[in-house]
């Protein structure tokens, strides 16, 4: 994948024209947050939501984009459990770098939809991450049906 890039990826990738939110897997812009496809899934659909704000602490982020980040986790479930009919999901935060945070700096939420022996264990055994189909077409997938979720 190459080298990290310098800044904060969550508070870049944003910033980019709306033109190029399928390039940057943006999937929806809110007021205060954003909803995006993880570049490095842990399984197909594996999103995250983040406020546009640079905020490491959920206690420091304003209500206002806390009750954002909620909903747009809510509507990207709905439009997950439409799309792509997973059995469950793990929902979270990891604040902090010994909690597990890849970007520590910027809170954010991940949804990752979970299917009956989805071989999660091999990311751990074999630093390898099995992935059925690839962030375009899911991100075409998941677009339309976030959507209507959204404007309900």
């Amino acid at each position: 994948m190459g080298e990290k890039p310098p800044g904060c990826l969550l508070c870049m990738k944003p910033q980019s024209p709306v033109a190029s939110d399928r390039e940057n897997y943006i999937l929806y812009r809110g007021e205060t947050c954003y909803i995006m496809l993880n570049l490095f899934p842990y399984t197909n659909g594996h999103l995250m939501i983040a406020p546009y704000r640079h905020e490491a602490s959920m206690e420091r982020l304003d209500d206002k984009s806390l009750y954002e980040m909620i909903a747009l986790t809510r509507a990207g479930i709905a439009a997950l459990t439409r799309a792509l009919s997973p059995a469950g999901y793990n929902i979270g935060m990891n604040m902090g770098r010994v909690a597990g945070a890849g970007i520590a700096d910027h809170l954010h939420m991940h949804v990752v939809p979970r299917w009956e022996g989805d071989a999660n264990f091999v990311s751990v055994l074999a630093e390898t991450r099995l992935i059925p189909e690839d962030l375009d077409t899911t991100y075409d997938t998941l677009l339309p049906i976030l959507a209507e979720q959204i404007s309900r």
